[in-house]
């Protein structure tokens, strides 16, 4: 028998030593299988090691083997070889790139690019490949032969980008394309804002009865499971995780009214976020600023956010402000995960409201000070000072208790129209006056309409159709609700680019889109959508980054690929690693910049390559392939096998 001694000088440098540990881990069961052979077979096993060093693949490493002669002694070297399988391991764990493979063919080598493994670290030069769904090596590939080459000179060689707030789980039941995502690099998708696909009963579905009809949609699911079966058999070419949201739930058990859940009602609530836990939701998700969940206090969040910590999940917020109470809404989401004993994610982090501009290190401050405290709390932005969302959501939330219909009917009597006059004239600590937070009419922008005599006002303020009707400001906003039967898109001009800058440059902030995949044509094309459906990555990674400095691209890469995928707990992901999934962005750091703008949004990013997804290209230079190899994530409670 025989003992070796592993000594590789070319570890501290990241040398490839997998494949060698595995052959010679190989060799040393086979040895102590095979009867004492003498010092011709130690002699002969010496050989085929030594041809091993001698490849090319290690011509780099430097390695020193003894041998020593166990004949006779099967006790001894079944300790010295078990001692020496556990070095092997150990060096092959400490080493930071290894090859999967000493040598064969892959499904795909990308060569000559540099990589930024998604660690943070600086970039270096290594061929990758990728057999399957996995990456299978990286390193010098020289050797290797593969069904396809990219060749990514000049080229950076990412993990796939990490959308941390999406908005796709319905559009890719209606088109499911994702140009505006794979466009961007983006591979993987986290949504469920408050509002989540799942849990469906008849008081969920009533409320989005138009938008269900004119889509010609049918929601034939009533639980995560189930919109997850449903995706998986109709394909997605996107990752896709998602949170259940708090005002599901609470829709779910007692509608729209604006009241406080029973007892009773309160453990349905519970029932239905376990349920979901069970099935895969990441975590509870909570929208505080909308009807119905700004009726939910704080200690019904807390209940239900405890469901959820019992299965690992985390909780996420849009908070009940980013404007005039935005520290006490920044207490309260804080509050929810200390008791709740849970992380908290901070959506689309800013501060809005033109009287508060330059507050945002203040914010940063606090969520600083929670984290030193022990918290585990963090942020996810997207790079525009505007934000988007119903034109509805401008309206006092009252004026919504009850669901849509009651909101309508509202909008239609005098008096209460004179009472929401008076609402949107000012600041209100109890809720976000978007109206007045973007300076009014003028900050206000339609993005999209369902009404097709309205159509002609996309991409125009509520200034500019107040104009057109010879109507106030406020008579407009009202009855453009009224005319789409609150169907209407908007973008909000609220914060500042400096607020923006701060936020963004913080080790804690990821980046979220806060917008669904679409492509160019098909039924869920907005001409006059939020750009950052289609520029944020590549505007992040290219004006901020390139162009003004703000991080180095290492900690940007990081921002959108290992940080999100450790946040969310996505089981290999979220970095280059041989074992992980093949989640792979190719871009050109040179060129890669947004062009999509407000009052164009439709223009695609320049400078992203290639997108791959498991192991599949789906995005080749502005053109997709057509794969749909995206995955369901699902969260820490889902359990494959329970009953």
């Amino acid at each position: 028998m025989w003992h070796h001694l592993l000594e590789d000088s070319a570890l501290k440098n990241g040398s490839r030593v997998l494949p060698l540990c595995c052959a010679l881990s190989s060799m040393l069961l086979l040895c102590l299988q095979a009867p004492p052979a003498g010092a011709q077979s130690e002699f002969t096993l010496s050989q085929r090691i030594r041809k091993i060093i001698d490849r090319p693949e290690f011509a780099h490493a430097n390695f020193a083997i003894e041998f020593y002669s166990l004949a006779g002694a099967p006790e001894a070297a079944q300790q010295v070889a078990g001692q020496t399988l556990g070095e092997i391991a150990a060096a092959a764990y400490d080493a930071n790139l290894v090859s999967g493979a000493i040598a064969g063919d892959y499904d795909l080598i990308i060569r000559n690019g540099h990589i930024i493994d998604g660690t943070g670290n600086p970039w270096y030069a290594a061929d990758v490949a990728v057999s399957g769904d996995r990456l299978a090596a990286i390193g010098d590939l020289r050797e290797a032969h593969a069904k396809r080459e990219i060749d990514a000179k000049g080229r950076i060689v990412a993990p796939g980008f990490i959308d941390m707030l999406g908005q796709s789980e319905v559009s890719l039941l209606l088109d499911n394309r994702s140009l505006s995502k794979l466009s961007q690099g983006i591979t993987t998708e986290i949504t469920g804002e408050g509002g989540s696909i799942a849990p469906q009963n008849e008081k969920t579905i009533a409320p989005q009865k138009p938008f269900l009809d004119h889509y010609k949609l049918t929601i034939d699911w009533t639980t995560l499971d189930g919109y997850f079966r449903r995706l998986e058999k109709q394909g997605t070419p996107l990752n896709i995780g998602t949170y259940v949201g708090s005002a599901q739930v609470r829709e779910a058990v007692i509608g729209d009214d604006d009241r406080a859940p029973t007892p009773a009602e309160l453990g349905q609530m519970k029932v239905l976020v376990e349920q979901a836990m069970k099935d895969g939701a990441l975590g509870l998700s909570s929208a505080l600023i909308y009807p119905p969940n700004i009726y939910a206090k704080t200690d019904e969040l807390i209940a239900l956010a405890q469901v959820a910590s019992k299965y690992g999940g985390l909780y996420a917020t849009h908070m009940r402000s980013e404007g005039a109470s935005e520290m006490p809404a920044l207490a309260e989401a804080m509050r929810i995960g200390r008791e709740a004993n849970l992380p908290v994610e901070i959506f689309h982090l800013k501060v809005s409201g033109k009287p508060r501009w330059g507050s945002m290190k203040n914010v940063v401050a606090a969520i600083q000070l929670a984290r030193d405290s022990g918290l585990d709390i963090a942020a996810d932005m997207y790079p525009y000072t505007a934000g988007a969302t119903a034109l509805a959501s401008a309206l006092p939330p009252w004026v919504a208790d009850g669901g849509v219909q009651k909101l309508l009917e509202r909008l239609k009597d005098p008096a209460i129209r004179a009472r929401i006059k008076k609402d949107l004239a000012g600041d209100h600590p109890d809720w976000e006056n978007l109206f007045y937070d973007c300076g009014g009419a003028s900050g206000v922008l339609i993005s999209s309409v369902q009404n097709p005599e309205l159509k002609q006002f996309e991409g125009k303020t509520v200034e500019d159709v107040a104009k057109s009707w010879e109507k106030s400001p406020e008579d407009t906003l009202m009855d453009f609700v009224l005319a789409d039967n609150a169907q209407t898109g908007a973008i909000y001009f609220m914060a500042s680019e400096e607020d923006l800058r701060i936020g963004l440059s913080q080790p804690w902030t990821s980046i979220g889109l806060d917008a669904g995949e679409m492509s160019l044509d098909g039924p869920i094309y907005e001409p006059h959508t939020h750009p950052r459906a289609m520029g944020s990555m590549p505007r992040f990674l290219g004006r901020y980054v390139r162009d003004e400095h703000l991080l180095s691209l290492e900690a940007a890469i990081r921002k959108i690929t290992s940080l999100p995928a450790q946040r969310e707990h996505l089981e290999s992901r979220g970095l280059l690693k041989p074992g992980y999934f093949a989640d792979i962005t190719i871009f050109d750091p040179a060129t890669i910049i947004d062009h999509a703008t407000f009052t164009k949004p439709d223009q695609l990013s320049d400078g992203i390559d290639f997108t791959i997804v498991n192991g599949q290209v789906e995005y080749d230079h502005g053109k997709l392939t057509g794969a749909t190899a995206g995955r369901i994530l699902r969260g820490r409670g889902w359990h494959p096998d329970a009953p």
